[in-house]
Formats: structure tokens, sequence, C-alpha cells
């Protein structure tokens, strides 16, 4: 019995797949590029772009303050660090 439903169910599956109109492609991917959905696409790219940039030169900015900090603020030596005892021997 179950195998008639499995018959039944593959045929009904292949008639929907066979029956299903052709999809066409949007206003981006078929060219037309005048259409709002490509101009919204296209903001979209750009603002993807944006907010990318604006990281990278955030970064970018960052090593730079380091390299001026360190520039400006050198480290002490190590021998200038620790102060000089002298002890006398009496």
């Amino acid at each position: 019995m179950s195998r008639h439903w499995n018959v039944a169910l593959l045929a009904a599956l292949a008639l929907l797949l066979v029956s299903v109109p052709d999809a066409s492609a949007c206003a981006a991917c078929f060219g037309k590029s005048d259409s709002k959905l490509a101009e919204g696409m296209n903001a979209g790219i750009f603002a993807l772009l944006g907010v990318i940039g604006g990281v990278l030169f955030a970064i970018a900015g960052f090593f730079f303050y380091l390299a001026r900090r360190a520039a400006t603020h050198p480290l002490p030596l190590p021998a200038e660090s620790l102060p000089s005892v002298e002890t006398s021997k009496a």
C-alpha cells in the first residue's frame, strides 16, 4: 500500500515541477539599469563600500596614532630606567 503512495507522491511532484512557469530574471539581472530595483541595489553596494572603507580608515588611523605616539613618547632605555645606586665600601 505504501508503494502506491510513493508513486503517487512522485507523480504529483513531477507534475508540479513540470507545470511551474519559467522564472524571469529581475530588472537588475536582466539588464534594465534604469529601474528602481537597480538603483536600490547600487545604493546598497555603495553603502556597504562606505562602511568597509570607514572601518579600514579607522584601523589605518589607529596604527598612524600608535606610530606618532611611539615617536613622541619613546620608551626609556633600561639603563635610564633604573636609579643609580652607588655602594661604597668602608
